[in-house]
C-alpha cells in the first residue's frame, strides 16, 4: 500500500470516529453553529412565516403603489392629504357602515353608538385621520430620509402598547427580528443616500421631525386598536365604524384646512386624475388588507414587514421617476426579510384584553 492511500485511510478513520462522537465531546462552536443553521432553516421554512412573509410583501407593494401616486400628485403642485384621505374613508362607509347597519344582534351600527365603543371608535377614527395628516404634511418640512427614519417610532408605540394594553408576551426573538428589520430599513436609507435619492434637506427639519414622530405615534395607536377589535369582532366592524368617523372628521378638517388648495387643484387634466384615481384604489386596499392581515399576524409583524416598501418603491422609481439602482437595495431588503423570519420563529402569547 502506498503512501497516499495510507494517508488516505487514516483521515478516514479520524473522520469516522470524529462523527462517532457524542455531542458533549464535539466543539462548542460546531455544535453553535449546526443550531443557528438548523434554526434559521426552520424559521424560513415554517408556515407562520411564509403566511406573515405573503401577507406583509403584499401590504408594502400596496403602501409603494400609494406612494408612487402621492408622488405624481406632488409633481402635479397637488398636496391636500386629507382630501384624498376623505374619498376613501368615504368608501369604506357606503361598503361596510352599510353592512353594519343592518348587522342583526348586538354588534351592529345602533347599538355600538349607544354604547361606550362608539366613543372609542370615534377617537380612533379621529387618531387614524391625524396620523395620516401629520406624515404627509411632514414631506413639506424635512427630508424624505428622516420620515423614513423617525416612522419607525411606530413600531415602538405598537410594542409598548401591545405589551400594556394587549399583554402580548415578547421573547429575546421578537427583539432581535424587529432589531434587525430596523437594520434593514437603516440599509435602505442609506442607499438612498448614497444614490441621492435625497437631496433636500427641507425648510423647517424640526417642525417636520415633530410632525413625523406624532403620525407614527398615532400610527402606533390606531394599530393596536385595530389589532384587538380584529381579534376579538370583526373586520368589517372596524372598517365600517373608521369609515363612518373618519369621513366626517376628515371632511371638517378639508373645509377648516384644505379648502384653499383644494379648489386650485386642476382636476380637467389627466396627469391630476388619474394619480388621484390610482391613489384612492391602493389606500383603500391598504385598509381592506391591513385589517386582514393584523388579524392573521399582528400589528407588530405587519409593521416591520412594510419597512421593505422602499424597496419596491425604487424598482417602480427607475422606470418613472429616474432612480438610480444600488446593491445596497438588494441587501437591505433581504435583511428585512430575515428580521421577519426572526421574529415569527416563536409565537407571541397574547390574551388580546382590554377594552
Amino acid at each position: 500500500m502506498n503512501v497516499s492511500a495510507c494517508e488516505s485511510l487514516t483521515h478516514t478513520s479520524e473522520d469516522s470516529v470524529s462523527n462517532d462522537l457524542p455531542e458533549p465531546l464535539k466543539e462548542p462552536s460546531i455544535i453553535k453553529q449546526n443550531k443557528w443553521v438548523s434554526t434559521l432553516k426552520k424559521a424560513f421554512s415554517s408556515r407562520n412565516f411564509l403566511k406573515s412573509l405573503i401577507l406583509g410583501q403584499c401590504l408594502s407593494l400596496l403602501l409603494c403603489g400609494t406612494g408612487v401616486f402621492s408622488t405624481l400628485l406632488q409633481i402635479e403642485n397637488v398636496n391636500v392629504p386629507t382630501a384624498q384621505s376623505f374619498l376613501v374613508y368615504f368608501a369604506l362607509g357606503i361598503v361596510f357602515t352599510t353592512q353594519l347597519a343592518y348587522k342583526p344582534g348586538k354588534r351592529n351600527l345602533v347599538n355600538i353608538l349607544r354604547s361606550w365603543d362608539g366613543l372609542k371608535y370615534a377617537i380612533i377614527g379621529l387618531i387614524d385621520v391625524e396620523a395620516n395628516y401629520l406624515v404627509v404634511k411632514a414631506y413639506n418640512y424635512t427630508s424624505i430620509t428622516s420620515v423614513q427614519i423617525l416612522d419607525c417610532f411606530s413600531i415602538a408605540v405598537v410594542l409598548i402598547l401591545s405589551k400594556l394594553l394587549l399583554h402580548t408576551h415578547y421573547r429575546w426573538t421578537h427583539y432581535i427580528g424587529v432589531a434587525v428589520s430596523v437594520l434593514g430599513l437603516g440599509g435602505l436609507v442609506a442607499a438612498d443616500v448614497i444614490t441621492g435619492k435625497n437631496h433636500d434637506d427641507g425648510t423647517n427639519v424640526v417642525l417636520g421631525d415633530f410632525l413625523v414622530i406624532s403620525g407614527a405615534v398615532l400610527y402606533g395607536i390606531s394599530n393596536v386598536a385595530q389589532e384587538f377589535v380584529v381579534k376579538n369582532f370583526k373586520k368589517s366592524e372596524f372598517l365600517g365604524m373608521l369609515g363612518l368617523f373618519s369621513t366626517f372628521i376628515s371632511g371638517i378638517q378639508v373645509i377648516l384646512v384644505e379648502r384653499d388648495e383644494l379648489s386650485r387643484v386642476n382636476f380637467s387634466s389627466y396627469k391630476v386624475v388619474l394619480p388621484w384615481l390610482g391613489f384612492f384604489f391602493f389606500l383603500f386596499m391598504i385598509y381592506i388588507c391591513m385589517s386582514y392581515v393584523i388579524q392573521k399576524t399582528s400589528a407588530t409583524v405587519t409593521n416591520i414587514s412594510v419597512l421593505s416598501a422602499d424597496f419596491y418603491a425604487l424598482i417602480f422609481g427607475i422606470f418613472l421617476f429616474g432612480y438610480t439602482f444600488h446593491i445596497l437595495y438588494v441587501i437591505s431588503f433581504i435583511v428585512v426579510i430575515v428580521g421577519v423570519a426572526v421574529y415569527t420563529l416563536r409565537p407571541t402569547d397574547a390574551t388580546a384584553e382590554g377594552s
